[in-house]
C-alpha cells in the first residue's frame, strides 16, 4: 500500500508545482496550463497540493470554482485515499 501513498504525495507535489508554473507564466504573458489539466490532477488526488499552491502563490483566487471546489475536493480525495488504504491493507 505504500505505493498508493507515494502516488498521492507525487500528485500533490505536481498539483502544487502546476500552480507555481502557471502563476509564473501568467506574470510573463506566456503559454498557460489549462484549467482542465489542473482539475484533472486535482480530481485524481492532487487537490491538496493545488489548494496549497493556490493559496501560497495567490493564483486562481479570483475564480470562485477554485476557491470553493479545491478545498472540498481535497477533503474528498483525502477521505477516499484513506478509505482505500485502510480497506486494502
Amino acid at each position: 500500500m505504500s505505493y498508493l501513498l507515494f502516488i498521492y504525495v507525487i500528485l500533490n507535489i505536481y498539483g502544487f508545482s502546476l500552480m507555481y508554473i502557471d502563476k509564473n507564466r501568467a506574470r510573463n504573458n506566456k503559454w498557460r496550463i489549462s484549467e482542465k489539466h489542473i482539475w484533472v490532477v486535482a480530481i485524481v488526488g492532487g487537490a491538496l497540493g493545488a489548494t496549497f499552491g493556490m493559496r501560497q502563490f495567490r493564483h486562481k483566487t479570483k475564480h470562485k470554482q477554485f476557491v470553493i471546489m479545491l478545498p472540498i475536493l481535497t477533503i474528498v480525495t483525502i477521505a477516499l485515499y484513506a478509505y482505500i488504504l485502510v480497506n486494502l491493507s
